[in-house]
């Protein structure tokens, strides 16, 4: 076959010849010299070949075929599979949803890796099942694990984990694996980036609090149950911000088209249709913002600053340079992730 005379084996090299093999292969179809779909030597073909022992051939095509580089047909051979490797790390991130500042993350994360590495995207849709499916389907097959975990229960709400998702999870190699934006409920070990959704809105309110203190009441609009669903620890620390400095407050599922709006309301939004919502009312019954009612967004995107909306909002950019800075690096532990209160003209 052809592909021999791609392929070297230095006896005198003190790499093992099994990981030569799987570096050899690699490499070939980094360099295009193998390609897609394209049968590679059985295993005693290459053992013929090299003069090699079956068992050193056979350990090699069982790690390729771990990380799905190559694929064995039942009566017909191996072929290879995967053609992207291009000799990068090869990296698989798991995100929960198709929001703006997710791909944000995702977008900071590839510009701070730079040409460093291959990466694969997958959503699931905070869907445990798709979840699992995918953690199964690629475990072993990537050098880095990224992941988000956010998931919802059957009532739509947020859970950060449950006992399937920990056993799946833990199939992955914990020096390969970082968890980021949420919580999973691992120990130091494992390396993670993340938000303290409770903290982080406790603290970047009573940043703002002087303003915040000019309103009669807050509203904080948060829908308990949601195709992508947030935090409870997002009530949390808003109640308690609240029941700190004796201020009236009220929590609600969305902007309603005929909700009642008072002079010295401030809401505080999460998702975005009721941020558009809130603003068409207050223009439609011809209140200022920032003067007779406040706005305050969660999560920050170019639109929000454009408008001069304040937010309240993680640093989506600082993560995904963080998680790239500890692969590039080597670098393990775990992170907060900075949350900052941003003030402008609705407040």
């Amino acid at each position: 076959m052809k592909i021999f005379s791609y392929i070297k084996i230095d006896e005198n090299s003190r790499i093992p010849k099994y990981r030569q093999i799987v570096d050899a292969i690699i490499h070939n179809i980094s360099s295009g010299n193998f390609r897609i779909d394209e049968k590679i030597p059985s295993i005693n073909s290459f053992s013929e070949e090299y003069l090699l022992s079956r068992d050193t051939v056979e350990k090699a095509y069982n790690i390729l075929k771990e990380r799905k580089i190559i694929s064995s047909i039942r009566g017909k051979g191996y072929y290879i599979t995967r053609t992207k490797l291009l000799s990068k790390l090869n990296v698989l991130i798991l995100i929960n949803k198709p929001s703006s500042y997710k791909i944000r993350i995702y977008n900071s994360f590839i510009n701070s890796m730079g040409n460093n590495a291959h990466v694969d995207l997958f959503i699931y849709h905070c869907n445990e099942t798709l979840f699992l499916n995918l953690i199964d389907k690629y475990a072993n097959a990537y050098d880095y694990y990224i992941i988000m975990p956010h998931f919802k229960n059957e009532a739509l709400q947020h859970i950060s984990s449950s006992d399937e998702i920990l056993k799946s999870v833990n199939k992955l190699p914990k020096d390969r694996l970082i968890i980021v934006d949420n919580e999973l409920g691992f120990s130091n070990t494992v390396s993670r980036v993340y938000q303290d959704f409770e903290n982080d809105i406790y603290n970047a309110l009573n940043q703002g609090l002087l303003k915040i203190k000019k309103y009669e009441k807050l509203i904080l609009v948060y829908p308990t149950s949601s195709v992508y669903p947030y935090p409870k620890r997002i009530l949390h620390g808003f109640r308690k911000f609240c029941s700190e400095h004796s201020l009236d407050f009220e929590i609600i599922d969305e902007v309603f088209e005929d909700i009642v709006l008072k002079k010295g309301d401030l809401f505080i939004t999460i998702e975005e249709l009721d941020l558009v919502n809130l603003v068409n009312q207050i223009r439609r019954d011809e209140w200022k913002i920032g003067e007779d009612i406040g706005v305050i967004s969660y999560n920050e995107t170019p639109l929000k600053e454009l408008l001069g909306i304040t937010v309240i909002s993680t640093d989506f950019k600082a993560m995904g340079e963080t998680v790239a800075e500890m692969i590039l690096e080597n670098k393990k532990g775990v992170v907060k992730n900075p949350f900052h209160f941003i003030d402008r003209d609705s407040l």
